[in-house]
């Protein structure tokens, strides 16, 4: 009977941190649909609005450790129990650092906004986002039902994310090479278009998390990447 009550208690304990974790996704989700609406509608003013609620999500990831650190001291978890925590654990910081993304994101579409003199096209950069906001959906759904096949789906389609970026990054560094008056707006793009694809690299962490929590190990293939743009420079711009 006491087995069976402490088995209730830490059924309880990780129900408790996959609320949490659910919690955090979706204010992850909302803050970078949020920013990255504002930014295709040049709308200023949530913006602060935006930036200030990045600290719940830091409260919110700091007691989720708490919770963890406490669930460990307690109950002396082992195997699959202690891999749900640590998953939890590691999950939660990367939703966090995704906020702090979107928060980016926000801070700098206020420049750009204030600086702009001629909307710039962000075509590309407002379907890169769409695909990231589907792949953070899609792990964080495949984390709540245990579904490592859809998790590693999204780890294949970050390849996607990467081709876009590659794509985008080149387009404004040729439109810097070009128009010298546009290249403080353009140059912001390219660190949000960053920011972006490196959220896309984080819904892949979570990814590996969700197959770890499934199999017990990380997938032994290395992640697929096709971002080249390191290898972009603006001399090679101007000579195309």
């Amino acid at each position: 009977m006491e087995d069976q009550h402490i088995v209730t208690a830490f059924d309880r304990d990780l129900a408790e941190l996959n609320r949490m974790i659910a919690q955090l996704g979706g204010m992850a989700e909302q803050q970078l649909a949020t920013a990255t609406c504002l930014l295709d509608a040049r709308d200023p003013a949530p913006i602060d609005a935006l930036i200030a609620k990045d600290k719940e999500l830091d409260a919110l990831e700091f007691l989720l450790n708490e919770r963890a650190i406490e669930m460990i001291a307690i109950r002396s978890p082992m195997a699959t129990d202690l891999r749900r925590i640590i998953a939890a654990v590691k999950i939660a910081s990367v939703l966090e650092r995704i906020g702090d993304y979107a928060k980016n994101i926000a801070k700098r579409s206020r420049v750009i906004i204030a600086s702009e003199t001629n909307r710039s096209d962000s075509i590309s950069l407002t379907r890169m986002a769409s695909l990231v906001q589907q792949m953070l959906n899609q792990v964080l759904d495949a984390y709540a039902t245990s579904d490592a096949e859809s998790a590693m789906d999204v780890w294949d389609r970050d390849q996607e994310v990467d081709q876009l970026h590659t794509s985008m990054y080149r387009d404004l560094l040729q439109m810097i090479s070009a128009q010298s008056e546009v290249a403080e707006v353009s140059s912001h793009l390219l660190f949000i278009a960053k920011n972006i694809e490196r959220i896309g690299d984080h819904t892949t962490s979570i990814a590996e998390q969700v197959y770890f929590l499934v199999h017990g190990s990380l997938p032994s293939d290395d992640r697929p990447k096709a971002d080249d743009s390191s290898g972009t420079n603006l001399g090679s711009q101007k000579k195309r």
